[in-house]
C-alpha cells in the first residue's frame, strides 16, 4: 500500500483562523470609524479658522469682532460636511466663539472655536 500525504488544513485550524480574524476585524472596525469622525471634524475645523482669520482682520480695522457673516466673505459652497457656522459676539464684540455643526454623515459633530484659536470638539 502506497501512503498518501495528507494536504490541505484541518478544520480546527480554519476555525482559529476565522475567530482570529473575527477579533481584529472587532477592534478595527470601532478604531476606523473614530478616525473617520475625526476626518470629517477636521474640515469644520479649517473652515472655523477660516473664520477666525477673518474675524481677526475684521478686527484689526474696525477694533471689534463682527456676527454679520457676510462682512467676513466666507465661501463655504466646497465644503461637503460643514457648510454654515454661527458666530456669537462677547462682551459687545471684543471676543467671539464660532460654531458649526456638520450635517449628513457628520451630522452630530460640533466644532468650536474662539478669539484665541482654542477649538472644541463634540459627537466624535
Amino acid at each position: 500500500m502506497r501512503k498518501y500525504k495528507k494536504k490541505g488544513f484541518t478544520l480546527i485550524e480554519l476555525m482559529t483562523v476565522v475567530i482570529i480574524v473575527g477579533i481584529l476585524a472587532a477592534i478595527a472596525i470601532p478604531l476606523y470609524r473614530g478616525q473617520v469622525k475625526r476626518s470629517m471634524a477636521a474640515e469644520g475645523a479649517a473652515l472655523l479658522g477660516s473664520v477666525r482669520t477673518a474675524e481677526r482682520v475684521y478686527f484689526a480695522e474696525h477694533n471689534k469682532y463682527t456676527d454679520d457673516k457676510t462682512k467676513l466673505g466666507i465661501d463655504t459652497t466646497g465644503n461637503k460636511y460643514f457648510t454654515d457656522y454661527t458666530i456669537n459676539l462677547i462682551g459687545g464684540g471684543t471676543g467671539f466663539t464660532a460654531t458649526t455643526t456638520g450635517t449628513g454623515d457628520a451630522a452630530g459633530i460640533t466644532v468650536t472655536i474662539d478669539q484665541d484659536g482654542n477649538l472644541t470638539y463634540s459627537g466624535i
